[in-house]
């Protein structure tokens, strides 16, 4: 087997290695992180009230998801691009996401409890590596557009 090709292989092993940690962070979410909305989405959402949580436990239960999730995917990143700009740029993008997000999420739940699809959405960003399925093809789009 050439160099190149155990590259590959070595990049393929370690990228599946990173995936299975992302499934197994959704595997024990139950377990791992305080989020009393896992349970309440699961059911008939739209007309039931908000259930009750604890601001600051919820807080640093979708942060410290959001940070594996993060960790994780900029893990993925590096190994598939082995750009060291690129993940700098990403990570300011997943910090820059996070404020965001946690933001808006914290604010949905103060001010509008009403249409649950916003609370929803903006959850599902803070607890799932959606950012990453959105980075790698922009990235290896743009990294193919530059070699033209």
């Amino acid at each position: 087997m050439g160099s190149k090709s155990a590259e590959i292989v070595q990049k393929s092993l370690t990228v599946g290695a990173l995936v299975v940690l992302l499934l197994a962070v959704r595997m024990f979410e139950d377990r791992l992180f305080y989020d009393p909305f896992l349970s309440y989405f699961r059911n008939d959402y739209l007309n039931g009230p908000l259930p009750a949580f604890d601001a600051t436990d919820l807080f640093f239960g979708l942060s410290f998801r959001y940070f594996l999730n993060t960790m994780l995917s900029l893990g993925i990143i590096f190994v598939l691009f082995q750009d060291v700009g690129l993940l700098k740029f990403t990570t300011v993008l997943y910090l820059v996401f996070f404020v965001a997000l946690m933001g808006s999420f914290f604010a949905l739940l103060h001010f509008q409890s009403q249409n649950n699809f916003l609370i929803f959405y903006t959850r599902r960003f803070l607890i799932q590596p959606l950012f990453l399925l959105l980075f790698v093809p922009a990235f290896y789009y743009q990294k193919r557009i530059s070699k033209k």
